[in-house]
């Protein structure tokens, strides 16, 4: 039976791919910073984790592991010239450093799986350019750089891929849609003139972890209701 480990598995697009992953059958390890889920899930483990830790305590998981999935973020939306170098290296050490912590400890458990897949995260600004974006582009494009080499090195045994989404309704993304007018006006910037939710993005993640995707690797795929690549 498949195991994944999925850093950031307590809310949002991180729960819901557990979620999705587990009622297929799968075996999921998650982590969370600060709250465990409540409800008791089969197939699910949940273990507290910091990954900005020095010393991170890995000694849950199993000695062979089928998938990664890395979904710790920030959304901190500002005028480039109020942004202090030391938020840009905040940000890097989450979205970027963490990922690469997280991966070199476990890379031996997933080179022993036949099947494997890894899956990053990054964000429809870093390839549309938008404003106010400059701090969470930074951290993504670096992101989407680290996919592409990691892929070519890491094949043909390993898979790594990256979902790029335009907003998603999450409880990262919620000041952003506190209100109707706020969702509204959001919408209406794709051309599919809906908000993303959990359920598009896990809905990739979960084919990218699958076999059904054994043949896609280095990909930045955007699941961004049409954002990146037309006008509405």
């Amino acid at each position: 039976m498949p195991h994944y480990l999925i850093i950031g598995a307590s809310s949002g697009i991180g729960q819901e791919l557990a979620l999705k992953l587990a009622e297929a059958g799968n075996q999921v390890t998650g982590t969370f910073y600060k709250n465990k889920p409540t409800a008791e899930v089969p197939n699910i483990k949940y273990h507290a984790l910091n990954v900005l830790d020095d010393d991170l305590q890995l000694d849950s998981l199993p000695d062979e592991l089928n998938g990664f999935v890395y979904c710790p973020g920030s959304i901190l939306l500002r005028p480039f010239e109020r942004i202090k170098s030391t938020d840009f290296e905040a940000d890097y050490k989450l979205q970027v450093i963490g990922a690469i912590k997280m991966l070199q400890l476990i890379l031996p458990r997933l080179k022993k799986s036949a099947n494997v897949s890894i899956v990053l995260f990054s964000t429809v600004a870093v390839q549309t350019g938008l404003p106010f974006h400059s701090q969470v582009s930074a951290s993504k494009g670096a992101t989407e750089g680290l996919v592409r080499a990691l892929a070519a090195e890491l094949a043909p045994n390993i898979r790594v891929n990256c979902i790029a989404p335009s907003l998603t309704d999450t409880p990262l993304a919620a000041s952003l849609l506190n209100t109707d007018q706020k969702k509204e006006a959001n919408a209406m910037r794709h051309p599919l003139k809906r908000i993303g939710t959990t359920t598009d993005i896990a809905n990739m993640a979960a084919f990218l972890l699958s076999e059904k995707s054994s043949w896609i690797t280095g990909q930045i795929l955007h699941v961004d209701g049409g954002m990146s690549s037309i006008k509405g």
